[in-house]
Order: structure tokens, then sequence, then C-alpha cells
């Protein structure tokens, strides 16, 4: 039987969204478990009761982008709505995931290492479901099943998606402009790859 109390629950969301702010500011590296205990108002103790140790605090924040990527994914096995829609509502909600805690995944991707349990469950998802569910629906786009066509397709995509997102703030101080809105970015991206399969459609 579970018996933390409420009054625990809250403490311990306290002490992951201090580990956020602290990841923000400073980076995974300058994380210590006296800093977030000073962040989220509590003593060192309670944070170690909760969490063990810095490595599983920040595997536990890590898990809270993993798990807001992963639900993503749903939208793809719903196979009533048509192809392109779908694969639209999924890349808009994958950024808007990501939008939720950039300086997590820019850290991850910046520090490159893979040492976190939350990391290792999310390249599992993606090998295990997500490429598939992203395969099937680029396949009812282009109707092509070449593995090689749709792995090259998805990662355009996706890194389409992603590096306005990761570049935004500097190509607006260099360029004077801004991106346009998400949902405009990716109709243009989607126009430009299966403009083939929308004349078809009509």
């Amino acid at each position: 039987m579970n018996n933390i109390t409420e009054s625990e629950f809250t403490k311990k969301e306290l002490i992951l969204k201090a580990t956020l702010n602290l990841i923000k500011k400073q980076g995974f590296e300058g994380v210590t478990m006296r800093k977030i205990a000073s962040e989220a108002k509590v003593n060192v103790g309670l944070v170690n009761y909760h969490f063990g140790s810095k490595d599983k605090l920040i595997n536990a924040v890590i898990q809270i982008l993993v798990d807001s990527l992963k639900e993503t994914f749903t939208i793809l096995d719903d196979d009533s709505i048509e192809p392109r829609q779908r694969l639209k509502q999924f890349l808009l909600q994958y950024i808007n995931a990501y939008y939720q805690y950039p300086f997590i995944a820019q850290r991850m991707l910046v520090e490159g290492t893979i040492i976190f349990d939350s990391q290792k469950e999310f390249i599992h998802f993606m090998k295990a479901f997500g490429i598939k569910k992203m395969q099937h629906t680029v396949e009812q786009l282009i109707g092509k099943t070449e593995p090689e066509t749709l792995i090259i397709i998805m990662s355009h995509l996706l890194g389409a998606t992603f590096l306005p997102a990761l570049i935004e703030p500097l190509y607006e101080k260099v360029t004077g402009f801004r991106f346009p809105e998400m949902e405009k970015r990716i109709d243009l991206l989607l126009d430009r790859y299966f403009s083939d399969a929308n004349s078809e459609e009509t």
C-alpha cells in the first residue's frame, strides 16, 4: 500500500520544479542536491528521501519530457484521421511537448551522452514503436514501403520541425525575422513533401 501523503507528493513536485529551474539556468552539470533543496525550500534529506541521488533526480526530470513525447505518438494510431492530418497533428503535438521543456532537450542534444534510464527508455520506445507508427502514416501518404525511403522522409520531417525551434532565438537576432507560427511551418513542410500525394487524393 502506498502511504505517500498529499503533503509529501506536493514536496516531491516542488523538488522536480526546482530541478527544472536549475537545469534551465545552469545545465545538468550545475545541479547539486544542496542547490535543489535551496531552490525548493526544503532540506537536503527530503530530496534524498524522494530521489536518492542527483542522477535519479535528473532521470525523473528527463522522464517528464520523455512521457510527453511518447504520448504524442498515440495520434498516429488513429486511422480514422486521414494520413496527412494525422501526421500534422503528431508533428504539432511533438514540437509542443518539446516547447514545454526546451532546455532539457537542448542540453541532451548538446551533451549527447546517453546515461539516464529515461533516455534509454525513449530510445527503446522509438525502436520498438515510434518509428513504426511514423512509417505506417508516411507509407499511407506516399504508397511506398521501402524502409530506407520512409526513414529518410521521417528524419527530414522531424529535423525540419525541430531545427527552427532550436535556432529560433539566434535566427531572429541574425536576420531580424521571425519564423512563421508552427502550424504554418508544418503545412509548408507537408506541402513540399506530399504535394504529389495530395494531387492523387483530389
